[in-house]
């Protein structure tokens, strides 16, 4: 059973999630993330919110929504906290 010990750093790369960009209600596309946590996806300009899944009930991941500018190439982390202490 994983557990996290006080005052020590507990994380590592969420591989083989699957994150889910949603706009205007609809799914856009989803991508899995790989062995070392990155992704990598191409959408149209606007704004997504994003849900996690892959990791069981309890995970919390932020941010919630991204928003993607014509042009741009960005990157974009997110935090996800699968509830393990």
């Amino acid at each position: 059973m994983p557990v996290c010990i006080a005052g020590q750093p507990c994380s590592k790369p969420a591989a083989g999630v699957t994150l889910t960009f949603v706009h205007d209600g609809a799914t856009a596309k989803s991508v899995v993330t790989g062995a070392n946590g990155t992704y990598r996806i191409l959408l149209a300009p606007g704004v997504y919110s994003v849900r996690v899944s892959g990791l069981g009930r309890m995970q919390r991941m932020t941010p919630v929504t991204v928003t993607v500018r014509r042009g741009v190439v960005a990157r974009q982390a997110f935090v996800i906290d699968t509830g393990i202490r």
